[in-house]
């Protein structure tokens, strides 16, 4: 992937998810980020919260179990979590946002913690948020199917393909929004679809461990 790493663009998208949600994007060029580190910074929020740090413990696995310090919610990814933080403007507030991502030679996995009602904004919505945030950031298109809808551990969510294309490359990755009553919280891994196996698997790896107290 040219320009940003593939966790620099998961960030964007995950942080910038309530925002297309809420309609809050003035334009499509306002997400439109140039490739550098400012433009992370830039589409989190205005003035970004200092960066958490998150506790890692290795894993007979060797996956690194990460936790989100002000809910602890944890998941076990493969390797130490980049974290991006901000307050995300929605509907007159301001909602904190934590993205954990980590790159691999596949693509990237990680997960995003928003501190509003999980019911706040329909789980449809936040999934079409998601996709449309991918093209308003110049990043091609992106395309949300095979949406269903589950539970995890009595928490209602929604799961969904993703495919789409990143320039010339061909993208395909998994969703998972879960409605907490304090929190919503996104589960997402993609990268090229030459790694598609790769990433199914690192995907259920993510989310049989993800854990909501």
């Amino acid at each position: 992937m040219t320009h940003r790493s593939r966790t620099q663009r998961l960030a964007l998208l995950s942080a910038s998810t309530a925002l297309v949600t809420a309609g809050l994007l003035p334009s499509t060029t306002a997400f439109a980020a140039p490739p550098h580190r400012a433009a992370v910074a830039a589409a989190v929020a205005a003035a970004a919260a200092p960066t958490p740090t998150p506790a890692p413990t290795e894993s007979p696995a060797q996956s690194v179990k990460t936790t989100d310090p002000p809910t602890g919610i944890t998941a076990e990814l493969p390797g130490k979590a980049k974290v991006r933080t901000g307050a995300v403007p929605m509907e007159g507030d301001s909602i904190d946002a934590r993205v954990y991502g980590v790159d691999t030679p596949d693509g990237a996995t990680g997960f995003a913690v928003y501190d509003m009602p999980g019911d706040r904004i329909p789980l449809e919505d936040a999934l079409k948020g998601f996709v449309d945030a991918y093209s308003l950031m110049g990043g091609g298109n992106l395309t949300g199917s095979n949406v269903r809808r589950t539970t995890v551990d009595g928490h209602p969510a929604l799961d969904a393909t993703l495919t789409g294309k990143d320039g010339a490359e061909s993208m395909v990755g998994s969703i998972r929004f879960i409605s907490d009553d304090d929190h919503l919280v996104m589960a997402v891994t993609y990268g090229g679809e030459e790694n598609e196996k790769a990433l199914d698997t690192m995907h259920q790896q993510l989310l049989d461990s993800l854990r909501i107290p």
